[in-house]
C-alpha cells in the first residue's frame, strides 16, 4: 500500500518531477487552488491536513520569481511574496503542529548573501543573510519552521535543471533554447552557482520522506561554476559554437532588478552521506545531452 504524502507546489518545475519519479512509492495529494485549497486560507489548510492520514507534508509552493518578489518589498507584509512564502508557510506549520505531522520545506541557496570568497562554501551551519526580498521571505519561513514544535526538514536547493516536461524552463533549458536557435546569450562571469539535477533532488527527497533525516540539509549538485562557464558547457553538449556567448556582469545583467548573491557555493556532504550521489553539472549535462 502506498504511503500518503500531502504536498504543495507539486505541479511546478521540481514538484512535478518528484511526483513522476516517486509516484510508484507514494500517493501524493496536492494542495493547491486547483484542488480547492488556498494555502493563504488558514481554515482550508487546517481542515485538509487534519482530515488526511499522511504523516508528512511536503511544502514546495512559493512565489519564486526573484524580481517579481522584489517589486512586492514596498508592500511588506501585505505583498504577495510575504503572504505566499511566509503566511502560507505559517498556515501549513500550524496545521502540522496541531495534527502532529512532519514538514519538509523546500528552501533556497539565496538565503545566503554570497559574500564568501571564491573557493569557500556555505554549510548547513552557516547563518543566512538574505540580500533580496525573495530570499528574505524564504528565510522568514525557515525560521517559522525551526521555531515550531514539530519534526521538520528544510531542504535548500539551488538552480534546479533537467525537467523537460515542466511548463517553466529551467536556466539550462533557457540557455540551450537560445543557442539552438542561434540567439546570443549574455552570461554572467562574476557569480558562482551550484546547479542541481532535478532527478537527484527527487531521489534525495525519497530519503527525507522516509524520515531518515531532520534539520537543515543542502540538496544541491556537486559542482559550482559561473553562469558563463555553464553556458559554454551547454554549447559544447549541443555541439554548437560558443561564439554566441558573451560575457556580462551581475550589475549589467540584473540592472534595475533584485540584487543577486555572488558566491553561492553550497556544500552537500550531508546529503551525500545519506547515499545520494548528487551529480556535477557536467554529469547532468551528459545525461541530458540527447534531450537538450
Amino acid at each position: 500500500m502506498k504511503k500518503n504524502i500531502i504536498g504543495t507546489g507539486l505541479t511546478g518545475l521540481v514538484g512535478s518531477k518528484i511526483v513522476s519519479m516517486l509516484g510508484d512509492t507514494y500517493e501524493f495529494e496536492n494542495l493547491s487552488r486547483s484542488t480547492g485549497v488556498d494555502i493563504l486560507n488558514r481554515q482550508q489548510v487546517m481542515d485538509k491536513i487534519q482530515s488526511s492520514n499522511a504523516e508528512v507534508v511536503l511544502h514546495l509552493a512559493a512565489k519564486a520569481d526573484v524580481d517579481e518578489c522584489e517589486k512586492d518589498k514596498s508592500q511588506g507584509n501585505d505583498g504577495e511574496a510575504w503572504k505566499v512564502n511566509v503566511i502560507g508557510t505559517k498556515n501549513i506549520v500550524d496545521a502540522c503542529t496541531k495534527n502532529n505531522k512532519k514538514i519538509i520545506y523546500i528552501s533556497t541557496d539565496f538565503v545566503f548573501d554570497g559574500e564568501k570568497p571564491v573557493g569557500e562554501y556555505y554549510t548547513e551551519e552557516d547563518i543566512p543573510h538574505p540580500i533580496n526580498w525573495y530570499a528574505q521571505t524564504k528565510y522568514e519561513a525557515e525560521k517559522i519552521i525551526q521555531q515550531a514544535q514539530i519534526p521538520y526538514t528544510i531542504g535548500r536547493i539551488a538552480f534546479p535543471y533537467g525537467n523537460s516536461q515542466a511548463q517553466k524552463k529551467d536556466f539550462m533549458r533557457a540557455i540551450a533554447n537560445r543557442l539552438r536557435s542561434g540567439q546570443p546569450v549574455a552570461a554572467i562571469t562574476d557569480q558562482v552557482i551550484t546547479p542541481t539535477y532535478i532527478e537527484d533532488i527527487a531521489l534525495a527527497l525519497k530519503i527525507l520522506l522516509d524520515d531518515r533525516e531532520s534539520g537543515i540539509i543542502h540538496v544541491v549538485g556537486s559542482e559550482s561554476l559561473t553562469p558563463f562557464e555553464a553556458a559554454n558547457r551547454i554549447a559544447s553538449a549541443l555541439g554548437v559554437s560558443s561564439q554566441l556567448i558573451s560575457k556580462t556582469t551581475r550589475d549589467e545583467f540584473f540592472k534595475n532588478r533584485a540584487t543577486r548573491p555572488f558566491n553561492l557555493t553550497l556544500k552537500n556532504d550531508k546529503i551525500q552521506k545519506l547515499g545520494i550521489q548528487m551529480r556535477t553539472f557536467q554529469e547532468g549535462l551528459e545525461l541530458l545531452k540527447e534531450n537538450l
